[in-house]
């Protein structure tokens, strides 16, 4: 990694964001028509989780594990030992982690949502709270599953498509000590989730993390990080936080994880790999639990599901993500589709997030009320009319309670993630173009039905019929 700051005028910053790499090997796409995207909308039950990929065109359905790995990962998974327990590729791994992250145990796991489950199986349990700036949909449903609770108390300007606030990731801090005020004695934990995926991948300032931390320790809970997009987060600390500008960017990951007790991490999304994941802490008895449980269901704590080359892909990756030159790039070709689509007057949730475009389909399908679910109606509308995949974060994801009720979600959004490495700006140009056509057509969508759904997580299976013909 370089540093960015330079006296030389020829170091003046261009207009161009530029990729800071080059294409090494590619992939087809294949070509389909709007006709038989309609017919693949159909069989799929208009759930665009059960759509094939290779009737996908541009897919930005989610950027978890659909990145794309450097050479030097590439490399590095010859250097991968499958031995079953105390492999060299697990020390890589452990030392890599904690680099960034200064925890005791590093405990691998197959992906974030396994992690997840571990810890709230430890800490869950029927009667306890655990809050959240805002609990991601898995992370939801690892703490009700176990009979706890999910509160999110990510500050007013998050939950305003429109605020300009620079961290609208960020919790309410006075809410937070009223909930452990009042129910202090049910809290086993406090979460935070960096950046804020559910709130339109918006990120946390340090200020606000610390005064979490500081709100969450005197009360004598740990705090745990939800730390999956940590990069992106910390690359906006240093362009937005008073403080910061002239700070590296591991030392902002090191700060932030400095000020809490443990993290959950999906390593599919900025440690750039297509699986695996970690559970990190300090406590040792929950270590302990944790392992336990871990050996049960992943695998012996030196590989935790995960092989040895995936392990060594990820220690490479996360050397690679904390370059200034690449998040760069990365928040602001971002920036650059919602910048387009805000311009043509697709109302958008502003200021752009790190990983994805998350569109106000609530504001730009009035017609549709929320229990019709507008975000999956313009979610199917983009793959019919011009093959994008895309991702309902909604009244469909977050509108069904335990309880078994249902209720509109405080907005229904459609996420475009980006995946890392992977799309150029020809394929972000023509994401642009869809949405030009799409827009011609907003008053003739219609909204849907649920025919069937599994009692948790629907939005990965569900079935749904259109509600015209």
């Amino acid at each position: 990694m370089t540093s960015t700051t330079s006296h030389d005028p020829a170091d003046a910053a261009y207009r161009t964001v530029f990729e800071p790499f080059r294409i090494h090997s590619v992939e087809p796409l294949r070509m389909t028509t709007a006709g038989y995207r309609r017919e693949k909308a159909r069989e799929a039950a208009y759930n665009l989780f059960q759509v094939h990929a290779d009737d996908v065109l541009i897919d930005l359905l989610t950027d978890s594990g659909t990145g794309a790995m450097s050479r030097d990962q590439w490399a590095a998974i010859q250097h991968g030992d499958e031995s079953y327990a105390g492999s060299p590729s697990y020390f890589v791994f452990k030392d890599a982690v904690q680099e960034l992250f200064p925890y005791t145990h590093v405990i691998p796991t197959h992906q974030g949502r396994a992690a997840e489950r571990i810890l709230f199986q430890v800490l869950g349990g029927a009667g306890r709270v655990i809050p959240s700036n805002t609990h991601f949909d898995t992370t939801r449903a690892n703490v009700e599953y176990t009979g706890a609770e999910a509160v999110d108390l990510v500050i007013a300007e998050g939950r305003d498509p429109h605020s300009d606030h620079p961290f609208k990731g960020n919790m309410d801090l006075d809410a937070l000590e009223a909930l452990l005020t009042e129910r202090g004695d049910t809290v086993p934990c406090v979460m935070m989730t960096i950046t804020n995926n559910s709130g339109g991948g918006q990120p946390v300032s340090m200020a606000n993390l610390r005064g979490v931390a500081e709100i969450a320790h005197r009360h004598g809970k740990p705090l745990f990080l939800d730390a999956c997009r940590f990069a992106e987060n910390a690359w906006f600390v240093k362009q937005r936080e008073p403080g910061y500008a002239d700070a590296e960017v591991p030392d902002i990951v090191r700060e932030m994880s400095g000020m809490a007790d443990g993290m959950t991490m999906s390593a599919k999304k900025d440690p750039m790999g297509n699986i695996g994941g970690w559970l990190a802490l300090n406590d040792d008895d929950l270590a302990m639990a944790c392992r336990n449980l871990l050996i049960l269901t992943e695998g012996f704590p030196t590989y935790g599901g995960l092989a040895g080359r995936d392990l060594e892909a990820l220690a490479q990756g996360l050397t690679e993500v904390v370059s200034h030159d690449y998040l760069r790039y990365r928040i602001r070709s971002t920036a650059y589709l919602a910048d387009a689509l805000v311009r043509m007057g697709v109302p958008c949730l502003t200021p752009a997030g790190g990983h994805a475009v998350y569109v106000d389909a609530r504001a730009l399908l009035p017609h549709i009320p929320p229990l019709e679910y507008p975000g999956q109606a313009l979610a199917v509308a983009l793959y019919e009319i011009g093959g994008i995949r895309s991702c309902e974060i909604g009244t469909v994801m977050f509108g069904r309670h335990p309880d078994g009720s249902e209720t509109p979600a405080a907005m229904d959004l459609v996420r475009l993630a980006i995946p890392r490495r992977t799309y150029t700006q020809s394929h972000i140009d023509y994401v642009i173009e869809v949405f030009e056509r799409v827009l011609t057509q907003v008053d003739d969508l219609g909204g849907y039905r649920i025919a069937w759904e599994p009692p948790a997580l629907r939005h990965f299976t569900a079935r749904f019929e259109p509600l015209r013909s």
